[in-house]
Order: C-alpha cells, then sequence, then structure tokens
C-alpha cells in the first residue's frame, strides 16, 4: 500500500514537472523568440531552441534541488514577489485600465521583475552576509521585496504610457467586450 501511493505521489511529481518544463520551453522558443525576437525561425530552429529552454529548466531545477536556497515558505515568499512585481500589475492595468500600451505593460513588468529578483539574489546568493534589516532598503527583507517591485511596475508603466502612445481603440474594445460581454445580465429571449 505504501508502495502504490509513494509511485502516486512520484507520479504527480513527474506530471507536474512535465507540464512546466512544457510551458517553459513553449514561452521561451514560441513566445518570446518566434514571436517577438527571431519572427522568421524555422519550426526547427524553434524547436531547438524549446530544447535548449527545457535543458537549462532542467540544469536550473537540478541546482535547486541539490542547493535548496532555504525552506519551503521562503521560496513561496519569493515566487509570490516576483509575480506581484511582474504580471500583477500588467493583469490590473489590462483589465481596468483600457489607456494602458504594450510599451507601458511590458516596461513596468521588466521594472519590477528586475528590481525584485536583483534584490533578492544579491541578499540570498551574492552577499548573505548583509541579510540583516540594518541593510535592507527602507528595512523590507528579500521574501516582502515584491510588494515594492511592484510599485515600481505600476510606476513606470504610467510613466512610459505617458510617453509613448495610448492602446489602439481596437485594443481598447477588445478589453472594454472582455469587462462587460454582449448580453451579459441580460435575459436571454428563445
Amino acid at each position: 500500500m505504501i508502495a502504490l501511493v509513494a509511485a502516486g505521489g512520484v507520479a504527480a511529481a513527474l506530471s507536474t514537472s512535465a507540464g512546466l518544463l512544457l510551458v517553459i520551453s513553449t514561452s521561451i522558443s514560441h513566445d518570446l523568440l518566434k514571436r517577438n525576437l527571431m519572427p522568421n525561425i524555422t519550426d526547427k530552429q524553434e524547436l531547438l531552441y524549446a530544447r535548449i529552454a527545457a535543458a537549462c529548466g532542467i540544469a536550473v531545477a537540478a541546482y535547486l534541488g541539490i542547493n535548496p536556497p532555504g525552506f519551503v515558505a521562503e521560496v513561496v515568499a519569493f515566487a509570490f514577489g516576483l509575480a506581484a512585481s511582474s504580471f500583477f500589475p500588467a493583469i490590473i492595468l489590462g483589465i481596468f485600465y483600457k489607456k494602458m500600451n504594450k510599451e507601458g505593460a511590458i516596461a513596468g513588468m521588466l521594472t519590477g521583475i528586475t528590481f525584485t529578483a536583483a534584490y533578492i539574489v544579491y541578499f540570498k546568493f551574492i552577499n548573505p552576509a548583509a541579510n540583516t534589516p540594518d541593510n535592507w532598503w527602507l528595512g523590507v527583507s528579500p521574501e516582502g521585496i515584491g510588494t515594492l517591485g511592484m510599485v515600481f511596475n505600476f510606476v513606470v508603466a504610467f510613466i512610459v504610457l505617458k510617453l509613448t502612445r495610448e492602446a489602439p481603440d481596437h485594443i481598447k474594445e477588445l478589453v472594454e467586450s472582455l469587462r462587460y460581454p454582449k448580453g451579459a445580465g441580460q435575459a436571454q429571449d428563445h
């Protein structure tokens, strides 16, 4: 019975790992490279980049498995901080602020995640001896720095928005249609 439970746990872990590796590899090879940075790459090159991205993901996971950065709560705090500093403002602004453009969203995301990741890496990997409240910026620990990264993301997104063109009208209409679908809340005629 214990063997079956262990096998189920291993199967669940492998399934989750495989899904995450697939997301990492396709996000880098297709979404980042093919759609944005290198639109003329062939399918064969895209597959090669996907495999390289998967290999890098495995290498990072192996390193962190051998040298874990801390206990689980700390790692979860870092993950949420990085997500909050990068994705959260872009999602909120994309839904609730029709004027937001891609330049503002991208600049904000890059600022937030770069600041947050640099702060975490500095105090956890480069200079762990300095990881004391006396050395933290504004008294914020590496586990909580995602909040400031999120604020920087919002600020930079608005500044870049003001320096660039607003989102095109068809994007504003798309956002509006997502927020208020036609017929939502109205009785359907049968």
